[in-house]
């Protein structure tokens, strides 16, 4: 009786992790790198901070669906992180050119996204009739811009306290007025702390605004709203002081800088993250 020859066991190939070359247009280290949880939630997190809001279709959002995937197939652990991330850091720009927003995202120097959009930032017209008349726009007014320029952004703490501290400067009382914008700004962040999805979250256009003093916006004034916007420690640790692109602190800025008469400075946002 003939035997055929003996079958050899079929090798099992372990499947691959998905690469950033297998998402995004990049070479080199990085194309050969796994997409790990922890780059994921970073480039969300500098993406929030940046622009206010994780992008729709954005690097960060095929980052995470890359980074789920990999870490169901258990290919990744969930405190995976990709060393050129860690060590050259993950980068968000959001510069104006023209009319436009330029929001340009990478890591480790090279771009995962770059998208160019109409410039939502405070203008002129945004902050108000008093400016085509001449007068100097009021705290009350720049707040206003706000609704204009970032409406869509739900109030956290961050944004609470800014409204906090341009109440104050308006009404020259140092403490939080109550039924106030401030107050009501702050019971708004708590609120959304608790929501369950965005759409029942307070928006910046439905918090922002409110009667507050005629008071014209000062460079003082911008200075502490400032401060009061980037005190928190997700702010603290960046690089750059960076505030919300058209946010609280941004408006007043604009509206001092057209108060005193200064060329209005084009508005930039960076923030560059090492894990």
């Amino acid at each position: 009786m003939s035997h055929g020859q003996p079958h050899r066991p079929r090798l099992q190939t372990k499947p691959e992790p998905i690469k950033y070359g297998d998402v995004f247009n990049v070479s080199g280290e990085l194309a050969s790198k796994h997409i790990s949880p922890q780059d994921a939630a970073t480039m969300q997190a500098a993406e929030t901070r940046v622009l206010g809001q994780t992008q729709m279709g954005g690097p960060a959002e095929a980052m995470q669906a890359a980074a789920v995937i990999n870490e169901r197939a258990s290919l990744v652990s969930s405190d995976d992180v990709t060393d050129i991330a860690k060590n050259q850091g993950i980068s968000i720009t959001d510069t104006k050119v023209g009319n436009h927003r330029v929001v340009t995202e990478a890591i480790g120097g090279q771009i995962l996204g770059q998208s160019v959009e109409p410039d939502r930032s405070p203008t002129v017209a945004d902050l108000g009739s008093a400016v085509i008349d001449g007068d100097p726009i009021t705290i009350g007014e720049a707040l206003e811009a706000v609704a204009i320029s970032a409406g869509d952004k739900p109030v956290d703490q961050s944004d609470a306290a800014a409204i906090t501290a341009a109440e104050i400067r308006a009404t020259g009382i140092n403490q939080v007025t109550p039924g106030g914008v401030g107050q009501t700004a702050q019971s708004a962040a708590t609120l959304n702390t608790r929501a369950t999805c965005k759409e029942d979250m307070t928006k910046l256009s439905d918090d922002a605004t409110g009667k507050l003093p005629d008071k014209e916006v000062t460079s003082e004034d911008a200075e502490a709203v400032h401060a009061a916007e980037v005190q928190f420690p997700w702010r603290r640790n960046e690089p750059e002081a960076v505030v919300t692109a058209g946010g609280v602190a941004a408006s007043l800025a604009a509206a001092a800088q057209l108060n005193e008469g200064n060329a209005k400075a084009e508005p930039r946002a960076r923030v560059q993250l090492g894990l």
